[in-house]
């Protein structure tokens, strides 16, 4: 008995030995094709005749080869993410030029330190690009423009309502009195950072706040997400849940619930409340349980055309990296589940959605604004993000064990 004891102990070690290097090797290879794929969008950008480090990527669409630009404004959300990607191939490359290049177009944005709040998105905007620049440098002038922008967030707070307001420019247009859209639980990592950073402690109420009342209103009894939760700026109740990218008010929209599961497991990992991790485990959950086989989702659960329905790989992209977060929190059965499930969906990711040679993005099949016809089945900066900072964190864990 003893002895058959250890012939089964020494299969399950070499059986993890293994699957922990086959993760390992999938993981380098996928950053080894994002720094190739990088250095052609370089290369792309730099031949063009608009080229600027103020303008970038936002999109290549279906049967197209070169990325659309749009120009780091107050209004294009996305004009982090392309910073955000140049430092993460820094990082596992080790490439000075690719640094060099991070350096210039995260610059772009530093306008936005002072520039009053257009919308909620300064998260994505200066998080993605100065916090990664941060992070890796530990440069005290990129510290300053994310503590500064921080501030600048915060001027969207109702402390009426509880939320970061977070489409100013639909409060007349819609009739919104105070809109509040599950995208801003990503915006809330910012806050809690300077919080712990600056000098601003409040910032740190302020996120929980946010995290809270949407919690309490955000959801439906499934655990889905509206895109929108409406409130009243003066009894501060909650009206309504609507949405606006997704296929309707009641369905699930994918990279809606996608940003819900990694923004409370970011919660989570800034207060150690328990709360948030039990609230990220049943969104996970609502995720995980209706995705098709290739655990890669259509865009909307719910959208009666499926399975001729678009899919949304930057949804896949986003879960898979909340996932691998969520994973390192959780215990026993769910640490595996969600584990399992993060590196099924980056394979799968890379094996049958990526864009090879077909243009410079990591990634192709993703779907922006579906009901507006905007950015269907295409390759989607964000969707890359998502993906090389899933990556990493795979290659990180795998050469830990």
């Amino acid at each position: 008995m003893t002895n058959r004891i250890l012939i089964y102990l020494s299969l399950v070690v070499l059986f993890t030995a293994c699957t922990k290097s086959s993760e390992n090797n999938f993981a380098e290879e996928a950053l080894s094709y994002c720094h190739t794929q990088t250095l052609k969008s370089i290369a792309q950008l730099k031949s063009r005749p608009d080229f600027s480090y103020h303008m970038m990527p936002r999109n290549i669409l279906k049967n197209e080869t070169e990325w659309n630009l749009r120009k780091a404004t107050k209004e294009e959300w996305t004009a982090g993410f392309w910073p955000g990607v140049l430092w993460y191939d820094y990082e596992f490359s080790k490439d000075e030029n690719i640094r060099a290049e991070a350096e210039k177009f995260t610059a772009s944005l530093e306008f936005l330190s002072h520039t009053p709040a257009y919308d909620h998105d300064l998260g994505f905007l200066v998080f993605c690009s100065y916090g990664n620049g941060y992070r890796l440098t530990g440069n005290p002038v990129y510290k300053e423009i994310i503590l500064k922008t921080a501030d600048t967030l915060t001027t969207l707070f109702n402390p009426i309502v509880g939320t970061l307001l977070s489409w100013p420019r639909e409060v007349q247009n819609r009739q919104w009195p105070h809109n509040t859209i599950i995208d801003n639980m990503m915006n809330l990592e910012i806050l809690f950072w300077a919080a712990k950073h600056g000098e601003n402690k409040p910032l740190y109420d302020i996120a929980v706040s946010h995290a809270d009342v949407s919690m309490q209103h955000h959801f439906k009894p499934d655990y889905s997400c509206y895109h929108v939760a409406v409130y009243d700026t003066i009894t501060g109740e909650f009206m309504k849940g609507v949405t606006h990218q997704g296929y309707s008010d009641a369905s699930m929209w994918a990279r809606g619930q996608a940003w819900a599961i990694y923004g409370y497991t970011v919660c989570y990992r800034e207060t150690n409340d328990p709360k948030y991790l039990d609230f990220a485990h049943k969104l996970a959950d609502a995720y995980l349980r209706r995705l098709p086989a290739d655990k890669i989702p259509f865009w909307d659960f719910d959208d009666p055309a499926i399975p001729n329905a678009p899919r949304d790989a930057s949804a896949a992209a986003i879960t898979a990296s909340a996932l691998l977060d969520l994973s390192d929190f959780s215990k026993d059965d769910k640490k595996q589940e969600y584990s399992t499930a993060a590196a099924e969906m980056l394979r799968n990711l890379y094996t049958q959605y990526r864009s090879k040679h077909i243009n410079p993005s990591f990634l192709l099949h993703s779907t922006g604004h579906k009901p507006a016809n905007s950015e269907i089945d295409a390759s989607i900066i964000y969707a890359d993000y998502y993906f090389i900072e899933a990556i990493g964190k795979l290659a990180l864990r795998s050469s830990k064990l």
